[in-house]
């Protein structure tokens, strides 16, 4: 790992943790010399905020150079394959919903009335004017399916040994990054954050886990913030918080139709 890299992965500081599945009971974490040790860990971190089934409620705080936006969202997901976000305020786009059906992504407005299909290519554009992407919050792409990996020995970050997962991805998967570092903290199995690169393979944005709690029976971070490391967007960081979390919420695939956006 060279040194600038590593500098950049030391500023990832956080702390956290995750189960396989929350809201449920697990088995015993295999070893890290287990060929599935790497597959356990990512799919921990795929599912921190899903369960079988979730439902949300948090803000968004997003900071640009220029100007600083909040907003309050309310959040539902079933499985891998059914996710929707709803505004809540600002007044003027409440009511303005992603959602994702399997493979589907579409956006309805609710100034307008309009539903719009987004490409599979739109993925990787921001949501709403904030640092993350559609993907982020949907979670279309899995970093347990999309990718290949490597567990090697991280950093010390904040006084911790971690682990690195080096994730490049899958020949065929949708990904906009040439590579993702995923950091794990040795002592307990917490993720620390991740690290983003361009296909250059330049660090162009971390993303960070803040204030672990108990819910249902699992420790999950209800703080996650998004920096970019662009050099003219220093200080930017979108962050999302959650006042409410639950899972195993009693919802279906039927919840989550076209239809439905405009119901909500």
């Amino acid at each position: 790992m060279n040194v600038s890299r590593r500098f950049v992965l030391s500023a990832l500081l956080a702390a956290g943790a995750a189960t396989l599945l929350p809201g449920s009971a697990t088995a015993a974490p295999p070893s890290p010399t287990d060929p599935e040790f790497g597959a356990y860990l990512l799919t921990k971190i795929d599912n921190l905020h899903r369960g079988r089934s979730s439902h949300g409620l948090m803000s968004m705080q997003v900071k640009t150079a220029r100007w600083e936006r909040s907003m309050s969202m309310e959040s539902w997901s079933v499985g891998e394959d059914y996710s929707l976000i709803r505004i809540l305020e600002p007044k003027k786009e409440r009511g303005t919903a992603t959602l994702k059906s399997n493979k589907d992504l579409f956006t309805y407005l609710s100034k307008t009335g309009r539903t719009i299909k987004i490409s599979g290519a739109s993925m990787g554009g921001s949501w709403m004017g904030s640092h993350f992407t559609n993907d982020d919050l949907v979670r279309d792409s899995r970093l347990d399916k999309d990718f290949d990996y490597v567990v090697k020995d991280g950093p010390t970050i904040a006084g911790e040994a971690t682990w690195a997962l080096i994730l490049t991805p899958k020949p065929k998967a949708v990904i906009v990054w040439g590579q993702v570092d995923v950091m794990v903290r040795k002592s307990d199995l917490l993720p620390v954050g991740q690290l983003f690169y361009d296909e250059d393979l330049n660090p162009v944005r971390k993303m960070e886990f803040f204030d672990y709690q108990q819910v249902g029976g699992s420790q999950v971070p209800m703080r996650v913030r998004m920096s970019p490391l662009d050099a003219d967007k220093k200080g930017e960081y979108t962050e999302i918080s959650y006042q409410k979390l639950e899972f195993d919420v009693g919802i279906d695939a039927s919840f989550f139709s076209v239809s439905n956006l405009k119901a909500l």
